[in-house]
């Protein structure tokens, strides 16, 4: 198999107010993505609640994540955070292009 070099900021999607996922790698242990934010906010009354540990980085933009209970945590560009498993969250807001880089951290039996 070739050995190919990608890029994160190729052939970003253009919608506002939708969140674009693309898997850039995925094994038993782990899953990676980048996520491309456009004006994007959680729909009313939705949360986030993930099985596993995941790692946040923003790579481009601003965004503003909620915490139940209340806690609002604001993210610029380099800024990255760790949510554990069933830390319940959602996307506040974001700017009108937000880049995300994602690392899911699987748990032990390999569960995707």
């Amino acid at each position: 198999m070739p050995i190919r070099v990608d890029n994160i900021f190729t052939a970003l999607p253009e919608a506002l107010g939708q969140e674009h996922f693309f898997r850039l790698f995925e094994n038993q242990s782990v899953k990676i993505e980048r996520i491309v934010s456009h004006s994007h906010k959680s729909p009313p009354g939705f949360w986030y609640d993930q099985p596993e540990d995941e790692w946040v980085m923003v790579l481009r933009g601003h965004a503003t994540l909620e915490f139940e209970g209340g806690e609002f945590v604001e993210m610029k560009e380099e800024d990255y955070l760790t949510i554990p498993s069933h830390v319940k969250h959602r996307v506040h807001e974001t700017d009108p292009e937000t880049i995300w880089l994602a690392v899911h951290i699987m748990e032990k039996e390999g569960r995707l």
